[in-house]
């Protein structure tokens, strides 16, 4: 899209903006939002308007007495954005005339202009801005290009830049246009102000719509149309009062210069998606700003393409609340419910939250790791911490990689909070635009928020797609409140973390126990060769094929995890001509049946599943054993290893369960899993958590 871009000059201070409706921005800066928003942004009420009218009217010539310096009417959303972020003023502007705003203004886009006529553009040095013009008012009164009696909604104005006559009545927004050119001067301010006044009041609903939001246009026309429809065209007039009142940030979607990055033994200035945070490595001609080479971003294009010419709609943020003091593991138990381990993990992070923000913690949100082993309950951990959130009056957020653990987690914390139902946010859901105090949601909808929330909760910190993912990093970044806290999930948290935790530089609680409290079951070790050579030759060997049968003998349910989808075939038949009368089927993330054969596993009707990794965590099926083959195989990570061993135990009625790791090498990853899952049993044991 395009957009106006001018600068203002009032009381002796410059500013720089951008606009969607010149309209809009006439009647502010003419004062005609005067009873409607004072000039520090204040709202003013019918009841305060007498204490403040003598204020205001002496505040009136001040306010009408100002100069517009247009530089252009239409220009590329992007460049409009970086003008008005980079200009500069100093005390010869005073005498410039259009000329040399022109020049200005080109010499402030160089680059960029030098960009589009590399991509065969046809905008010339200087171009956009030859239309640069200078009003000085209240005599020049029309710089909007719509003459004094101003335009809403869809009025338009002709080539001479009077305004094309179209009545159109609007009973919700009140906004009618018309050149009303038969009317007296008084009258015209008059019915302006009172199209302010109704416009004021749309821009207050849309604001509330957009809070905590980050959104494309085209998802914020989705929006109004749905939770807003009585502002219908007129929603861009509402967004650009809520721009100029502060409470409202109008942004391209990818804009720059936003960071750096290395090309060869050089860095320079690049430009960002200021949705995900990524370099974009698009360009195409657009029809949207008339550009040859509009960038945009190939990262998040799955969510909408995020263009140099997009407009993306934030709203302003708002410092996060803080939480009350932490409550002792003795009342966290009680309240929730909790084990001993547990309590003492809430209590220590709802002390984390009450905490004064550190001066040295920089911009990013404080963090909290909280290292709970599989199984040992971590959700119900956290609703102490919801609790204290919502009773602060903030926001929460809980985000997740996957899609599977959302679903299983809406009903739980539904019934936890049943006065904050949460928003439940994934890929197609219904729940898109709904708004509540609780949001649960994959990582990958955290692109459509910024500073939202006062809690950020993320589970599975290690797994795909979050884990290694600049692109979700920065999106949970984003959407944390200035002065807002992280609370990290974890069974296996990936290494730096392991490391600053122990060094003491992030504050963390240990969880070394399942609620149950019986030891985490530590694997046992079978020597076979690779799978490919035991399905090559039609036969495993004589110790697993032992072990299996022990583990269908006391009616186990048997995960059987192997390190590729090609596999599965072959070692299905094997099984099933080895264990004739059992129940045997796979699965991977190409099967369609997936959550069938999962959901038949979890009923016992199936006893032994073979699968990959997919099923690694966030399943539990009672009553199980666990076997890895391939153990060693370099897509078995020492995080994926605990993981999958994870699966057994579970159940306070069958808390030991087995697993085996079978392979011919005993690799690295192994011993450190292994190793892992000893030290936690090892600290439970210490602090008095195990039952046995």
């Amino acid at each position: 899209m395009k957009a106006a871009v001018y600068v203002v000059e009032q009381g002796g201070g410059w500013q720089a903006r951008i606009s969607l409706n010149l309209a809009v921005d006439e009647s502010w800066w003419a004062g005609e939002a005067e009873g409607l928003v004072g000039w520090e942004g204040r709202w003013v009420d019918g009841e305060n308007e007498a204490a403040e009218r003598k204020g205001r009217l002496a505040d009136r010539k001040f306010q009408q007495e100002y100069r517009v310096v247009l530089l252009s009417r239409s220009l590329p959303l992007g460049w409009a954005v970086k003008l008005a972020a980079v200009c500069k003023f100093t005390a010869p502007m005073q005498r410039w005339k259009e000329t040399d705003w022109g020049r200005y203004a080109a010499a402030l886009l160089k680059a960029e202009i030098k960009a589009e006529q590399a991509a065969g553009g046809s905008r010339g040095e200087g171009g956009p801005f030859e239309e640069a013009k200078v009003y000085r008012l209240p005599e020049d009164r029309g710089w909007s290009g719509y003459g004094v009696e101003g335009a809403w909604g869809n009025e338009q104005a002709d080539g001479q830049g009077n305004v094309r006559e179209n009545w159109q009545e609007n009973e919700q927004v009140g906004v009618q246009a018309s050149t009303r050119t038969k009317l007296r001067r008084n009258e015209q301010e008059s019915l302006r102000r009172r199209e302010m006044a109704v416009l004021a009041a749309g821009a207050d609903r849309l604001v509330a719509a957009l809070d905590g939001r980050s959104l494309l246009q085209g998802e914020a026309e989705a929006l109004v149309a749905e939770q807003l429809p009585e502002l219908g065209e007129n929603w861009r007039a509402a967004a650009q009062l809520a721009y100029l009142q502060g409470r409202l940030r109008l942004t391209a979607a990818v804009q720059g210069p936003a960071g750096t990055a290395r090309l060869g033994l050089r860095r320079r200035e690049v430009p960002r998606c200021l949705r995900c945070g990524s370099v974009p490595t698009g360009r195409t001609a657009c029809a949207a700003c008339g550009l040859a080479g509009c960038a945009y971003c190939e990262a998040c294009l799955a969510l909408g393409r995020s263009r140099a010419c997009a407009l993306l709609l934030r709203s302003a943020p708002l410092p996060a609340v803080r939480c009350t003091a932490g409550v002792s593991p003795t009342v966290a138990a009680r309240r929730w419910g909790l084990s001993a381990a547990q309590a003492a993990a809430a209590a220590a992070a709802l002390g984390f939250l009450a905490e004064p923000r550190r001066r040295s913690a920089g911009p990013d949100p404080e963090r909290f790791l909280l290292w709970a082993v599989t199984g040992a309950g971590k959700t119900e951990m956290v609703f102490p911490l919801l609790d204290a959130a919502l009773a602060a009056g903030g926001r929460a957020l809980i985000a997740t990689p996957r899609r599977d653990v959302v679903l299983e987690l809406a009903p739980r914390l539904a019934k936890a909070f049943p006065a904050d139902v949460p928003a439940v946010l994934y890929g197609g859901s219904e729940d898109r635009l709904r708004r509540s105090r609780i949001t649960l949601a994959t990582t990958h909808q955290l692109l459509r928020f910024g500073q939202a929330f006062d809690l950020v909760i993320i589970d599975e910190i290690d797994a795909f797609p979050y884990h290694n993912d600049p692109m979700l990093d920065y999106a949970a970044r984003q959407v944390c409140k200035p002065g807002g806290r992280f609370i990290l999930l974890s069974a296996t948290p990936p290494a730096k973390l392991q490391r600053l935790a122990r060094s003491g530089r992030l504050a963390h609680a240990r969880v070394p126990v399942r609620f149950h409290g019986h030891p985490l079951p530590v694997p046992r070790h079978i020597r076979m060769q690779p799978l490919y050579r035991c399905l090559r030759q039609g036969r495993l060997p004589a110790g697993l094929r032992s072990s299996l049968q022990r583990s269908l003998d006391r009616k186990a349910q048997i995960f059987l995890f192997v390190s590729r989808i090609a596999h599965i075939e072959g070692l299905l038949q094997l099984l099933r001509r080895m264990f004739p009368g059992i129940s045997i089927e796979g699965t991977s993330s190409q099967d369609p049946d997936r959550a069938e054969k999962v959901l038949k596993f979890r009923d016992c009707t199936i006893s032994l599943l073979v699968t990959t990794t997919i099923l690694e965590r966030g399943v539990t099926v009672p009553h199980s054993d666990v076997f890895i083959l391939d153990a060693d195989s370099g897509l078995f990570d020492e995080a994926a290893l605990v993981q999958m061993a994870g699966r057994a135990g579970r159940s306070k009625d069958d808390p030991a369960g087995n697993v085996i790791f079978a392979s011919a090498e005993w690799s690295r990853s192994q011993r450190a899993a292994i190793s892992q899952i000893r030290s936690m049993n090892a600290i439970a044991r210490r602090q008095g958590y195990l039952k046995s």
